[in-house]
């Protein structure tokens, strides 16, 4: 199982805000502790709000590629609906060589839904630009010369793109949530799978994570072809004790926060502590509790073979996280190992 780090470049820690420099600097210093740690992947995320400085993650992760020597450098997610993937292509080619072959893309549709206005396009064509853009991207991917033609893009002919990656094949993984038709076409195209699990209890994906299997399996890919990767909230500190008084406030605080934009009730300490529960999906604790968890995860998956951690957004500083990333490195790693 690879361990990582997913960060949205939250310029917010508790009730102080750090400037844009300040924020930005400490989120590159925590990507060259993983780095340093032994840590395998870590993600940015894109949103368009104020409070994260997430918008274009492919230009932060270049920018670590800089201070990095071994850890693998993805997004996650980048909203492809509302991207041109040409460009996309092109800035992740750009990455990957500047990494020297350690660029990665995770690419969604993108649970919130701001970019949508931002860049002219219609909520109603959700899906429908998604699976088309995908398709390019992949094409992308295999052929230096291109042609292609769809909707909402203007037709390519012939058309030579570059720079081209170092890598062969470059991974680009499908990010998904809970809808069974996502499932089903990362299985029917092979590819590797990102489930983000945010509330509940883990265990309730499997049922999805069979479906991509199985999809996968029918279009001719091997399970060993069929990679799942799991997303969800968490974090490590010395023991289970500090891990929880460390990350309830802040996490209450945000999803109370979040709540109230979408619909959802305030959390309580009694939903807390079922979501660190055995079950639960908040992988919160000492690294031995962690390390247990993420193998019951993987269990109740049918097997993952990426976990990362979603863990900058609980109000922490950045001497906890960083702590934290240490942590993952010397003792849930090996634990896990």
């Amino acid at each position: 199982m690879e361990i990582g780090i997913d960060s949205f470049a939250s310029a917010m820690y508790g009730s102080n805000a750090l400037s844009s420099e300040a924020a930005m600097e400490q989120l590159l210093d925590r990507i060259t502790a993983a780095d340093e740690a032994g840590l395998d992947i870590y993600g940015i995320g894109e949103h368009h709000k104020k409070e994260f400085l997430d918008s274009a993650p492919l230009v932060i992760l270049a920018a670590a590629a800089g201070r990095t020597k071994n850890i693998r450098l993805t997004s996650a997610v980048t909203v492809l609906s509302t991207s041109d993937p040409v460009r996309v292509f092109q800035s992740l080619a750009t990455l990957d060589i500047i990494s020297k072959g350690r660029a990665e893309i995770v690419v969604g549709r993108g649970s919130a839904i701001e970019a949508y206005p931002l860049f002219g396009f219609d909520l109603n064509d959700y899906d429908a630009l998604f699976k088309e853009k995908l398709g390019l991207l992949l094409q992308l991917r295999e052929e230096e010369f291109v042609t292609w033609s769809g909707r909402f893009r203007p037709a390519l002919a012939n058309q030579p793109v570059y720079p081209r990656p170092l890598q062969e094949k470059i991974p680009i993984w499908l990010g998904v949530g809970g809808t069974p038709e996502s499932f089903v076409r990362a299985g029917t195209l092979g590819l590797p799978l990102m489930v983000a699990i945010i509330g509940g209890e883990t265990e309730r994906f499997r049922p999805l994570v069979d479906l991509y299997r199985n999809a996968g399996q029918e279009a001719g890919f091997s399970l060993e072809q069929l990679k799942v990767g799991l997303h969800s909230p968490g974090y490590v500190a010395e023991d289970d004790e500090s891990a929880e008084a460390d990350y309830y406030p802040g996490y209450a605080e945000l999803w109370t926060k979040l709540g109230r934009e979408r619909g959802w009730p305030p959390v309580t300490r009694r939903q807390f502590e079922g979501l660190i529960a055995p079950k639960g999906v908040l992988v919160v604790g000492g690294p031995k509790k962690v390390a247990e968890k993420l193998l019951r995860h993987s269990e109740a998956l049918g097997g993952v073979d990426r976990f990362t951690f979603q863990m900058d957004n609980a109000g922490l500083t950045h001497k906890q996280l960083v702590r934290a990333i240490e942590l993952i490195g010397s003792k849930v790693i090996p634990l896990i190992k």
